[in-house]
């Protein structure tokens, strides 16, 4: 009887936990994609680029917010069956409130081994994986962003400025400037058509001239027709990996100086050791809270919903946690490379956590 009391508390749990967290995973994505759409409108990436990228930024939103997630279920749930007069099916079944902790602490695990899945493993990837989808991907949309008598830099090193856009597409009065910096090479025509192949896009210029400059020599010539290529320029968005998309194991192996393959473009010295220190943390520690927020919200059982002090009792609970995961949020950002600094923050959920379980123990043989 108990363990189907049990399974049952463990589903009931787990079904909103999951749903929830679905449901508030997907309103964050809808919110975090329309700020994405600069991609398209400014970048100029086009729609499958813009769609796959915000679709592979799920797991981060998922591995974020699944603390929280947890804690309110776990909160609604434990009130639902109190509400109901369900727990006391525990009671009556001879079930006492540490053997109820200590259940749900083992339920609690299984979350905690679920969030350093998601934060070593695969959240890291699908970040990695979109950031490589955007460095792969060409200028879609470089039509829809050039605009009639405005300078448009939405690739890196080229500049382009058009007078006027005529009805058939084609353009009068173009100026580009591609200049880098051992060379400058700018571009003038009359008319331009823009031509599309598959991911191959040239700006087919007429009746102009070009001016190139470098090493203090000018020489300029004049061209009835020419190809001006597309493809040689990459999109501004920034395509370097970020620390949050590098693999637990590089970040080990950069953090411990080990030969671990890590991304050419990411620059693993020094400067950077605290940032790893503390992405490291997040991923592998930081769900050592999860635990902590099942046992504090195990003290919503110590009185029933007629007891005079359960509303303070419930209020005082929430504010807890909440206060709870700040703290985890907090005590992260300011980790860095000392040993002291690493210390505190392991010793901080351990030291709750301990104070939390003597206390409930002794008043829940009280209550």
């Amino acid at each position: 009887m108990k363990k189907l009391i049990f399974k049952k508390f463990n589903q009931d749990i787990l079904k909103f936990f999951v749903t929830f967290l679905l449901i508030m995973s997907l309103i964050v994505w809808i919110i975090q994609a329309v700020n994405y759409f600069d991609f398209v409108t400014e970048d100029g990436h086009g729609l499958q680029v813009y769609f796959f990228y915000t679709l592979l930024n799920f797991p981060k939103i998922v591995h974020r917010i699944l603390p929280f997630i947890f804690f309110i279920s776990l909160f609604y749930i434990i009130l639902q069956y109190e509400n109901k007069n369900e727990l006391n099916l525990f009671w009556f079944n001879g079930i006492s409130k540490i053997f109820f902790a200590k259940k749900l602490l083992l339920f609690s695990l299984i979350i905690f081994l679920v969030q350093i899945f998601l934060g070593s493993f695969i959240s890291p990837k699908s970040q990695y994986e979109a950031r490589n989808f955007l460095k792969n991907s060409n200028i879609d949309f470089f039509t829809s962003l050039i605009k009639e008598g405005k300078f448009i830099n939405v690739a890196k090193d080229l500049t382009i400025f058009i007078k006027e856009k005529n009805d058939d597409g084609s353009y009068n009065d173009i100026f580009l400037d591609d200049s880098k910096n051992d060379a400058s090479r700018m571009i003038y025509a009359k008319k331009g058509i823009l031509l599309s192949n598959n991911k191959n896009k040239v700006f087919r210029l007429i009746n102009g001239k070009i001016i190139n400059y470098k090493n203090f020599e000018t020489n300029t010539f004049k061209f009835d027709e020419i190809d001006f290529s597309l493809n040689d320029f990459d999109s501004q968005t920034i395509i370097v990996p970020k620390i949050q998309e590098i693999s637990t194991r590089g970040l080990l192996g950069c953090f411990f100086n080990i030969n671990t393959e890590v991304f050419a473009s990411f620059n693993c010295g020094d400067s950077v050791k605290n940032e790893i220190v503390r992405e490291i943390m997040k991923r592998l520690y930081k769900p050592i809270y999860i635990p902590l927020i099942s046992l504090l919200s195990c003290f919503l059982i110590i009185y029933d919903k007629n007891h005079v002090n359960q509303k303070r009792n419930i209020n005082i609970i929430f504010f807890l946690i909440i206060i709870i995961l700040v703290i985890s949020e907090v005590s992260l950002r300011n980790i860095s490379l000392s040993f002291y600094s690493i210390f505190v923050y392991i010793l901080i959920p351990w030291i709750i956590f301990i104070f939390s379980y003597i206390f409930f123990n002794r008043i829940s043989k009280n209550a």
